[in-house]
């Protein structure tokens, strides 16, 4: 065979064989491309919907710094002066770990409570894929108001109540985004006429946008095992989310004034048919 002529077979091969080969290797890549799911973003703009958490998470390294105001009981009118006599305010910050786990710390002025926040994501909503995202969130609070000469046998683990929540939430569309989230609540000192130890909840929360940088909010958070004699209410809230750009700011009506997780879903004292409203906003300022 003549060696020029078995050269050019030998070049000619190598170079189909390259060209099979990079073929091969874009079609792994368009394979593995396509198992990437999408995950969706922005179900809720605010760390809270009104109350209640949401699925939205810090990034990780920011700190966020929290304020939060109730005033008193709107339906006193000028005896209050609409809730200004009366008011309540909660100071906190929250800094991402990671982007799925942040932790927190917060103090608000009624009973002087502490409380300790963890939130963590198990899962998020991909676009053809899974369908919610799903994200875990426990409270401790610490009642540094108890006092002895009220409670003369009071122990330090009295001081303590917790919270658990399950938050899942799938954002429908562009516009509407809903949570669901079963709550536990335990409490080391309680009413026994009026309270349980153990209390359970389910929230419902949902958002609708309005605009670019505006979006309405509502929850509900009915308890399953509540007791007959109780006289406390479930939660309703609704609200404004108002996107500034640099922080979330919402307006917030509600049938509770305090702000502790576990108060809100077990203690709250007003009603929307004929009882005590509370209005207030929650401030987020992240760094």
């Amino acid at each position: 065979m003549n060696i020029k002529l078995f050269l050019s077979l030998v070049f000619g091969l190598l170079i189909i064989g390259q060209a099979s080969a990079q073929d091969d290797l874009l079609k792994e890549l368009d394979t593995v491309k396509s198992k990437e799911k999408q995950v969706e973003i922005a179900s809720f703009k605010g760390l809270q919907i009104c109350n209640m958490q949401s699925t939205k998470l810090t990034a990780k390294g920011e700190w966020y710094v929290l304020i939060s105001h109730r005033f008193g009981d709107l339906t006193e009118g000028l005896d209050n002066f609409f809730g200004l006599d009366d008011a309540y305010t909660k100071l906190g910050g929250i800094y991402g770990v990671t982007n799925w786990l942040s932790v927190g710390m917060s103090r608000q002025t009624n009973n002087k409570i502490y409380e300790l926040t963890v939130k963590y994501r198990l899962k998020s909503q991909e676009t053809d894929g899974f369908p919610v995202t799903i994200v875990g969130y426990n409270t401790m609070d610490i009642n540094t108001n108890l006092s002895t000469d009220i409670y003369p046998g009071l122990e330090t683990y009295n001081r303590f109540a917790y919270s658990t929540q399950l938050l899942i939430s799938r954002k429908f569309t562009e516009k509407f985004s809903a949570e669901l989230t079963p709550i536990y609540i335990h409490k080391n000192l309680y009413d026994q006429t009026t309270e349980r130890e153990d209390q359970f909840t389910v929230g419902i929360g949902g958002r609708y946008k309005l605009t670019k940088r505006l979006s309405v909010n509502l929850e509900y958070a009915p308890r399953i095992n509540a007791p007959e004699n109780t006289v406390y209410h479930d939660l309703l809230s609704m609200g404004l989310d108002i996107d500034t750009g640099g922080h979330i700011f919402q307006l917030v009506f509600s049938n509770c004034q305090t702000m502790n997780d576990v108060y809100l879903f077990s203690n709250a004292t007003g009603k929307w048919n004929g009882g005590s409203l509370y209005f207030g906003f929650n401030l987020y300022r992240v760094f």
